[in-house]
């Protein structure tokens, strides 16, 4: 078996103390969403008294002091309120207030703390993973946030604090005087600045976001008494063409609601990197960043090349992220030495590409596209050594990727008796199908190889899952799973980062940005991940097919950041281990309800313990059962201290019961076999998902570590518990990124979309036709097999905490597919007008037609507004619309059929793919073609509405001038379709303009077998009943 023993492990205090949950006040903030606290009246604090729109002190102090001074939704300039500080302005309010001191005014500190916690903002005591509090009020030397100065150049330091010499000094708080003492309004500056929010909600402005709703609405009612007026005037001319439109035309509006409404709040979201390490970073003491585990799997080298996934490693590992607090696991599906052997000399590149980085601040940090961005290298590059050094470094990974390419190239022919690895034994995963579980630790870590500066590099973990004939091992979702465990045993950290291979980390900074949202004091808690945009490389200019997909991230997933949060799709998401275990979120206490003294004393106890009852009883529920439940909720709400004697812990002590937690008494414990039950027999394991903090138990044997790592993977660890169930990626579906989000929403957990300026992933996208349509069928297949099981959002989780609008979005991603079926028809119906002369429209009066134009009109505002307040360009909108229709009438079209047969009659029809050779050049891909039968629905539409449209221009010929008025609707239809599948056509075509004999040849026999059928049956044609009557000419 190939492991070793663990290089580079450090042992973690376990953190049982958590801050006493803060008590609800009943209203959100709408701006960073924080609750709104109370004045020292106890009364509720407004921030605007015009509209009363609902803002917490801390965004009011910062509106007022930063922004533009005005109510979000009014526009109404705030007035000073009592104990606020002053701003310019306020003189022209003659207020009347006092004076008071400024709030972050270091002299009155502990009247600050008092107030910043009565007014609702974070607690003094912060998330601290070894244990100990951080104050963000206590005395602070200029020299502790040294480190914090890095981040910007000295001249923009210098100016940051002078700006804010300046408000203080107009404020009256600060005197002009040069008195020398820079170094404390310096100290006094960064306390203001730690004691801000991470992150603030940003609103999308009223002036763009309210014509957009406007539109919506009145689309909706114009949708309405135009569906009315198709119902109720049939074409009876051509009945059945008419029934058909009208159900299509139904559907559409069906599946448009369901896409329209959950896009109606759509918010964006901004961070601060300089506070997150003002707070968390402090020098002199250990960092209180969460620590992150980083998961990339990858199945079969041959098909995924080793040279990406030795880039997507190389950026995680030179991620601006203490190194002590990320470790990256690497899934291996395919049991490949292959891949082994690429991350060992991953792991020796990284000992040179790592401090280089870090060094000059490169980005991206992955070296493929780092040497290939055509770009200035010298901007902003101030250090004399540079391109000496850079000139090197290119030089060393060239020779990098000639070791991997020979590693490449040596895997193509595998010897008869199988691979053997350097020590003489064969490799263990020579059976791809058969193979125990191996677990590596690849040199790096504190106890491994070190940089060339002598610096500790991030831990680097290579993992495959144990396989055996017989048992079923779910795919990634299943891989997925196998890493939380192993994680959970060795490094249990509480955040966890999941990437594709192919997705490597374009900013340095991704981590940061998640950090501001999950360690959050509050909401944090609340959140169960924090999912970033995908981008990609690669992908050619015009887009052709789609494949940025950018209407989805940069519209769809906006609106739902605005309601519960955006659905998880896959990879770039930072998740709460918490959430992964089935855990519900912390519920907020609420205030206790006022109550009168006109009633009787029993009447409110009477009340009262009826109130008391029902919730005791709901606390009996939930997915751990009631026992584990109650012990859940206890530890998120009390504060669990050990003695400072308790023994170090070893598997031996965890084995027998958890010795050492003295607090938790064994009346409350869940039994060891309940516990067993859901997250399998590990006791190791099951320590880890008590520890909501993370780390490890101290003192924990290596070596009896490791064995845990391999029996938490192996095949038959599942059986019998709630994994793919109720804990970790779900099972299921071959899209489980949207079951597993779906799964946390209906508990009550929260999602953040994190957009930041630099994008936080990139990855590649297949940008020819095949594989774009072969991806799709993927997508739209897993969305079937979900509308088939008991996890459908149509009828699921109708007991839980899932937002109305949330429920519609989900439902819209699993019943997409099936709007290929009337849009299929609707495709067809235009030739089918054009080759019969019917129409499915009767003759329009000037009053009817207005609906139509109405409908026109609103569709088209509809997307200008969209385009408006989203950003989004008009071409990659219309190629979104192009895709919509092509992915429609081919890969949605198959996934409905097969997800059918699979489910409901057990036969797995796969789609093979054919390649040919393809293009060197630039975007040489996007001319390769790929036989696949998802081409042959798309073509025959293409060719049957170009026959339409010249027998439609034939017969108005042959039959005058009366004829062309009723043509031009019937032309408008079908070169609507031809303008949709114009990219498939292009796709066709190719670079060389030829199109393969076998599409042409499909095409053809099924256009012409629909055109002779038709001719043949003719429903329109009015049946004769007896003998047909013909002169005969000849005079009787």
């Amino acid at each position: 078996m190939a492991s070793s023993t663990m290089a580079g492990f450090g042992s973690l205090a376990v953190d049982e103390n958590r801050p006493p949950t803060r008590q609800s006040s009943g209203k959100i903030c709408k701006v960073c969403g924080d609750e709104i606290g109370h004045k020292e009246d106890g009364a509720l604090f407004v921030a605007c008294h015009v509209c009363g729109f609902p803002v917490c002190r801390p965004c009011y102090e910062y509106e007022r002091s930063e922004g533009t001074q005005c109510c979000p939704q009014c526009n109404t300039r705030y007035k000073r309120l009592k104990g606020s500080p002053r701003v310019a302005g306020d003189e022209e309010d003659n207020s009347d207030q006092d004076d008071f001191d400024d709030e972050f005014q270091t002299k009155n500190r502990k009247d600050d703390s008092d107030r910043q916690h009565e007014n609702g903002d974070y607690n003094n005591q912060q998330w601290h993973p070894n244990g100990q509090a951080f104050s963000v009020a206590g005395s602070t030397a200029g020299k502790d946030f040294e480190g914090d100065k890095e981040i910007y150049g000295s001249a923009e330091w210098k100016e940051r604090v002078e700006k804010w010499k300046v408000r203080q000094e107009k404020r009256g708080l600060m005197s002009n005087d040069d008195g020398g003492n820079d170094q404390a309004e310096e100290d006094d500056y960064l306390m203001a600045e730690a004691r801000q929010p991470l992150w603030r909600k940003v609103p999308i402005p009223s002036s763009l976001i309210n014509p957009y709703r406007i539109v919506i609405v009145l689309r909706f009612i114009v949708l309405v008494f135009f569906l009315r007026f198709r119902i109720l005037t049939p074409a009876y001319d051509a009945y059945p063409l008419w029934l058909i439109s009208v159900i299509c035309e139904v559907w559409f509006a069906f599946s448009w609601i369901l896409d329209q409404f959950p896009k109606w709040l759509p918010i964006t979201r901004e961070t601060y990197l300089d506070r997150l390490s003002l707070r968390f970073e402090r020098e002199g003491e250990p960092n209180q960043l969460g620590s992150v585990d980083v998961f990339v799997s990858t199945v079969d080298p041959l098909k995924e090349p080793p040279i990406i996934t030795a880039n997507t490693v190389l950026s995680i590992l030179a991620v601006d992220y203490p190194v002590e607090k990320v470790t990256c696991y690497v899934s291996d599906d395919g049991a490949s030495m292959l891949l082994f052997d690429t991350l060992s000399e991953t792991a020796e590149f990284a000992r040179r590409w790592v401090p280089f980085c870090k060094k000059h601040n490169v980005e991206p940090r992955a070296p493929e596209f780092y040497f290939s961005e055509k770009i200035d290298y010298l901007k902003d590059k101030v250090h004399p050594s540079f391109v000496k050094e850079r000139r090197a470094m290119k030089r060393e990974y060239e020779e990098f990727k000639v070791r991997i390419n020979a590693l490449v190239a040596k895997a193509q022919k595998k010897p008869e008796e199988g691979w053997v690895m350097q020590d003489g034994t064969p490799w263990p995963g020579n059976i791809t199908r058969d193979h125990p579980g191996m677990i590596q630790q690849v040199y790096l870590g504190s106890a491994g190889a070190l940089d060339v500066d002598g610096k500790e590099l991030p831990r680097l973990v290579y993992v495959s899952r144990e396989k055996r004939p017989g048992y079923q091992h779910h795919k990634k979702a299943g891989a997925e799973n196998a890493l939380v465990r192993v994680s959970a045993v060795l490094s249990n950290a509480p955040f966890i980062l999941n990437l594709d291979c192919d997705h490597y980390i374009n900013n340095s900074k991704a981590l940061r940005e998640a950090m501001c949202f999950l360690m959050d004091p509050q909401f944090g808690k609340k959140l169960c991940y924090v999912q970033f945009p995908q981008r990609f490389d690669g992908i050619d200019r015009h887009d052709r097919y789609a494949n940025r997909n950018v209407v989805f991230f940069d519209i769809n997933m906006l609106g739902l950041d605005g309601l519960q949060g955006p659905v998880y799709v896959g990879t770039g998401c930072v998740f709460n281990r918490q959430a992964l275990y089935g855990y519900d979120p912390p519920v907020s206490e609420k205030r206790p309800k006022m109550t009168c003294d006109c009633w009787p004393s029993w009447c409110c106890c009477c009340c009262g313990g009826s109130r008391k009852k029902s919730k005791k009883k709901g606390e009996k529920k939930g997915l751990l059962g009631g026992l584990l439940y109650t012990k859940k909720k206890k530890m998120m709400g009390k504060n669990y201290v050990r003695k400072g004697s308790a023994p170090v812990f070893d598997l031996e002590e965890i084995e027998e019961g958890l010795e050492g937690y003295e607090e938790l008494e064994k009346s409350s414990l869940m039994s060891q076999k309940n516990f067993e039950k859901r997250f399998g027999q590990s006791p190791v394991f099951i320590a880890s998902t008590l520890m909501e903090n993370g780390g490890l138990p101290e003192g924990t044997n290596t070596t009896s570590l490791i064995k845990e790592a391999i029996h938490v993977i192996s095949c038959g660890y599942e059986e019998k518990t709630e994994w793919g169930k109720e804990i970790g990626w779900i099972y299921g579906s071959v899209t489980e990124d949207i079951l597993t989000g779906f799964k946390m929403h209906c508990r009550g957990w929260k999602s953040v979309y994190c957009v930041p300026k630099r994008p936080a992933f990139k990855g590649s996208a297949p940008i020819n036709l095949s594989d774009r349509l072969h991806q799709v069928l993927r997508w739209a297949l897993g969305s079937v097999e979900i509308f088939l099981s008991r996890h459908c959002p149509l009828w699921y989780g109708y007991g839980g905490k899932l937002k109305r609008l949330e429920r519609l979005a989900y439902i819209n991603t699993i019943v997409y597919p099936f709007t290929s079926i009337p849009l299929l028809a609707y495709c067809t119906i235009p030739a089918v007008c054009l080759l019969t002369g019917k129409f499915i429209i009767p003759t329009l009066s000037n009053f009817t037609s207005v609906w139509f134009l109405a409908l026109f009109l609103s569709i088209i505002a509809t997307g200008v507004l969209e385009l408006r307040w989203s950003g989004v360009s008009i071409q990659d909108w219309w190629r979104n619309e192009q895709f919509w229709v092509i992915g429609g009438v081919s890969a949605h079209l198959f996934a409905v059929f097969q997800g059918l047969l699979k489910v409901l009659a057990g036969v797995d029809t796969n789609f093979t793919v054919t390649s040919k050779a393809a293009d060197d050049a630039e975007f040489g891909e996007l001319y390769l073609f790929k036989w696949t039968t998802l081409l042959i629905p798309p073509t025959t539409l293409i060719i049957l509405n170009m026959v339409g449209v010249v027998a439609g221009v034939s017969d108005a010929i042959n039959n005058g001038y009366g004829s062309w008025g009723p043509l031009f609707g019937k032309l408008f239809f079908a070169f609507w379709v031809i303008l949709h599948l114009y990219p498939f056509l292009k796709g066709l075509m190719g670079r060389q303009n030829r199109t393969p004999t076998i599409v042409v040849l499909w095409s053809i026999l099924l256009a012409s077998i629909f055109s002779l059928v038709w001719v043949r049956i003719d429903p329109f044609l009015p049946k004769q009943k007896g003998p047909v009557l013909k002169p005969c000419g000849v005079e009787c």
